[in-house]
């Protein structure tokens, strides 16, 4: 990566946590007297208010901070991949009812975790899928998190990020589901599946950067090498190995700011 570009990266994280902030303390400090506020509508469950104020207010802001960070984070990344991909947010086009049919079959066999029939997921499980287009097709539209295409490199890449990683069963039997189908939607479009990566992505790791990624639900409908656990998929998106390093360290540097907005909002809530 070059100055250029780690200063663009750079550039984009710092405004993002100063818009952040910004606009957080704003919300909140604007919602005060509102009963139907963020936070006023949180703080009525009598439980938790027997437990004394303090808890009370930061039980409410906790889950609309944890909330609101990750959907600029979201935003923020797609921001930065826009630095480096051609980025969309939708795949659309022509899928034919026996790609659809496996992909069913596929999914079943992943869930099936006691039956004769199970299969841990492998990349391998849809290569060559793009051949069974003997049936009836059909226009479809899928929204995606992150579509994007590398011009250098020729490279497309579907992911879906989950901040957090977290995933019920539902949740990561259709999340795969939604990816093969756009898998198959651009290998019909494009003749190819050569240059077609499908991705689950974090933005963290639960369990601490570098280690392996446990989450059962996902691991029961993802395969290893189609995981982009923290690191991995921030350097994918900043297009660099140093890409989480800049973005953590230009964060921290801006954090104060967020840190501040939190304590306007604590003086408001909870006067001293």
């Amino acid at each position: 990566m070059n100055v250029d570009n780690e200063k663009a990266i750079r550039a984009v994280v710092s405004s993002f946590v100063e818009a952040y902030a910004t606009g957080f303390s704003d919300r909140h400090l604007s919602e005060v007297e509102d009963e139907e506020g963020t936070i006023n509508m949180k703080i009525h469950n009598v439980f938790i208010s027997a437990l004394g104020a303090d808890i009370q207010y930061y039980s409410a802001l906790a889950r609309s901070l944890d909330s609101s960070l990750g959907n600029m984070l979201e935003k923020m990344a797609i921001k930065i991949a826009s630095l480096h991909y051609t980025v969309s947010q939708h795949v659309e086009g022509i899928i034919y009812q026996e790609q659809t049919d496996y992909i069913a079959e596929l999914l079943e066999s992943y869930k099936n975790t006691k039956g004769i029939n199970h299969k841990r997921p492998t990349t391998n499980d849809y290569t060559g899928i793009r051949r069974k287009n003997k049936s009836a097709k059909h226009s479809k539209r899928h929204e995606s998190d992150y579509y994007l295409k590398d011009e250098e490199t020729g490279m497309h890449y579907l992911i879906e990020l989950k901040i957090g990683g977290d995933l019920d069963n539902k949740k990561a039997r259709s999340e795969k589901e939604a990816l093969l189908e756009q898998y198959c939607i651009l290998a019909n479009t494009l003749g190819s599946e050569k240059n077609i990566r499908i991705c689950f992505a974090t933005a963290y790791n639960r369990y601490g950067e570098g280690k392996p990624w446990r989450q059962t639900r996902v691991l029961q409908f993802f395969a290893e090498d189609e995981l982009l656990i923290s690191s991995d998929f921030w350097n994918l998106v900043c297009k660099s190995d140093r890409g989480y390093d800049i973005i953590l360290d230009e964060y921290r540097r801006n954090a104060h700011l967020i840190v501040e907005a939190l304590a306007k909002i604590k003086n408001a809530y909870l006067p001293s």
